[in-house]
């Protein structure tokens, strides 16, 4: 797996060295190897505040990677104060994504993992993406990227991610909900779903009230929803979104359509994360998002680059194990598959 810094001015660095000591054991028996890809200087900065691990540095992405190696990208000697936002900060975030994609393309890795970038940073380097996944799209030439968010059981596709919530309707469209419904379906089967049970939230309350509240659910979501029903997936609505993430949280679906990027992300996050009562201190962040649409796997934490926090030792880096797991759980499902299709 390819594991990127982030922005070496937030927690990235700090979360990479952590998950890696956490998973010394794993990277000696040979369940995994990680090539971790980033800012030197910001990895010796985490490693004063936080115990990490030791690299084996490389000088490329050729050949059979050890256990735990490291590539630089960008100047080796830069410095980035923590917490600030910086044109310098972008270009390293870009640069170790970017090598990180060669890397997949040239078959060195098997799925990039991703460690979070601050997006203002990255606009001011002159990459102007909205986030990792319009930044992986270009890499790879993907036209349809879909974002899905998870948390256990809890599994949320998005039709629309980082738009105005104004554009949102124009974006609901019958091409576009067929085609986040049938990559959910996928990735929950990866997964280890057999049969997966997809709940297509509404956009409007109430599911537009038979038209009262907005034509969306009548016009388009409910069209397109039985179109894909009727090619044999399990898929019903659109449901009141106030409603749909209870019942999937009960286990009556496998994984839900959202319309709208807080629509999804508000119910993963709000299981997801723990934050101790009346102290201000974050005792888990748990949650992996995966883009889904692009030619490689691809994974990250389901957070922010914490500015607030970064720099004093007490990131949590429950979210970025996460990630690898499941980044690990889709390349065994992909080798699956392929070894099935070889066969047939």
């Amino acid at each position: 797996l390819a594991l990127t810094m982030g922005d070496p001015a937030g927690i990235g660095p700090e979360i990479v060295l952590k998950a890696c000591r956490r998973l010394r054991p794993r990277l000696e028996s040979g369940e995994m190897r990680l090539l971790v890809i980033g800012s030197r200087a910001a990895s010796l900065a985490a490693q004063r505040i936080s115990r990490g691990e030791s690299f084996v540095e490389l000088a490329d992405a050729a050949g059979e990677l050890p256990p735990l190696g490291f590539l630089q990208r960008g100047p080796a000697d830069a410095e980035i104060p923590f917490g600030e936002v910086s044109a310098a900060a972008g270009r390293f975030a870009y640069e170790a994504v970017a090598e990180a994609v060669r890397a997949a393309k040239a078959g060195t890795v098997q799925a990039i993992v991703t460690a979070p970038l601050n997006k203002e940073s990255l606009n001011l380097a002159g990459y102007p993406y909205p986030g990792h996944t319009e930044m992986l799209a270009a890499l790879t030439g993907a036209r349809d990227t879909v974002m899905l968010l998870v948390h256990g059981a809890m599994r949320v596709g998005h039709v629309t991610t980082h738009v105005a919530l104004k554009d949102v309707p124009a974006r609901v469209t019958p091409e576009r909900i067929r085609r986040v419904i049938r990559l959910t379906h996928g990735a929950v089967e990866d997964l280890g779903v057999a049969r997966p049970r997809i709940a297509v939230a509404a956009l409007n309350p109430h599911a537009g009230e038979g038209g009262l509240f907005g034509r969306e659910e009548r016009d388009v979501i409910a069209p397109a929803t039985r179109e894909c029903a009727a090619e044999g997936i399990a898929v019903v609505g659109p449901l009141p979104g106030d409603t749909v993430f209870v019942r999937l949280r009960a286990g009556e679906f496998d994984a839900v359509l959202a319309m709208y990027h807080d629509q999804g992300h508000i119910p993963v996050k709000l299981l997801g994360f723990e934050v101790e009562p009346g102290k201000e201190v974050w005792r888990t962040l748990s949650g992996v998002n995966v883009t889904l649409g692009l030619p490689l796997i691809r994974t990250s934490v389901d957070h922010g680059t914490a500015f607030d926090i970064a720099g004093k030792g007490v990131a949590k880096e429950d979210s970025l194990i996460d990630a690898i797991d499941l980044a690990l759980k889709l390349c065994k499902a992909r080798r699956f598959a392929g070894a099935a299709g070889d066969q047939g």
